[in-house]
């Protein structure tokens, strides 16, 4: 009989401020939507440095001379090189790469461009000498210790240009979860603000069930489950909202990146993003319910 009394309860509360009920389910959806693509973005960096970090190289070019004159890298000082990073304790492997190579990697790498292929020339491409570490972390000291020595036209760090990377998408993550803050912020007063108007309209009925001997808690409960409700309902319209952009934009973007950018799986979005915004929207609804109760409503 109670159960069923306070489930009426909580439906005509509901349905009493529609408008109010309907704004804070979809800021409430609007807030965790984006805090799951917040927690998208990291899933998906997460998975771009384990994939990306195990191919990083740092790359030797070698001067024109050498690139020109010494195609199997058996002269000096070509050789001393290879044979100094072979021996690095650091260093995992050492792979060679001539002009000719170079210049069949460029083509494949640009096979999708075939006006610039067309204007490349192998001999407008250096000589390289391809080295893997043990641990990429490590590169910024076979960078300053190879830089500048005779035959070494110039060190890339592979491990540079992921840094920018990640730290541009670092950024656009950033920014989401600022923004699912301020959302979050406008869901928390909305459902404040909800549960203080239902409670003046229900007032009356309120101060009737306290004269005959109900509990403030009993009589409260109905408000507190209407932000639970409420927060349910917006989280479940945030992860449709998320699924849908799946589908509909993101895996259409993801892979004109041509798998540089791992695809998003619903497995991403279902687990664990949707037990953390679930759980999320009855810890915040449950806990702003609460304290709007004890500190605004005196029944």
């Amino acid at each position: 009989m109670r159960a069923s009394f306070v489930f009426s309860e909580v439906i005509t509360g509901l349905r009493r401020n529609v408008t109010m009920t309907i704004a804070m389910i979809l800021t409430t959806a609007i807030s965790l939507g984006m805090l799951g693509g917040g927690l998208l973005f990291v899933r998906t960096i997460d998975k771009m440095k384990v994939s990306y970090l195990d191919d990083v190289e740092v790359t030797v070019y070698l001067t024109e001379d050498i690139s020109a004159n010494d195609q199997n890298c058996t002269g000096e000082p070509c050789a001393s090189i290879r044979q100094s990073l072979e021996n690095n304790q650091a260093v995992e492997s050492v792979v060679y790469e001539d002009r000719a190579e170079a210049y069949e990697r460029f083509k494949r790498i640009f096979e999708g461009q075939p006006e610039l292929v067309e204007l490349a020339r192998p001999e407008a491409l250096p000589a390289s000498l391809h080295v893997k570490l043990f641990d990429p972390a490590r590169s910024e000291v076979l960078l300053q210790e190879y830089t500048g020595q005779p035959g070494v036209a110039n060190v890339d760090d592979q491990n540079k240009f992921l840094d920018r990377f990640f730290n541009l998408l670092n950024a656009g993550r950033n920014g989401t979860f600022i923004v699912a803050l301020i959302a979050a912020l406008a869901a928390v007063l909305l459902i404040a603000n909800t549960i203080q108007v239902s409670a003046y309209t229900r007032r009356t009925e309120v101060g009737i069930m306290r004269l005959v001997g109900a509990t403030r808690w009993y009589t409260q409960l109905p408000f507190l489950l209407e932000a639970v409700v409420a927060g349910v309902l917006g989280a479940i319209i945030g992860l449709g909202g998320l699924v849908a952009l799946k589908y509909v934009v993101l895996d259409r973007i993801l892979a004109a990146t041509g798998g540089a950018i791992p695809k998003i799986e619903l497995i991403d979005v279902l687990f664990p993003v949707a037990p953390i915004l679930l759980g999320v929207s009855i810890i915040i609804s449950a806990v702003t319910g609460y304290v709007t109760l004890r500190l605004y409503v005196r029944h």
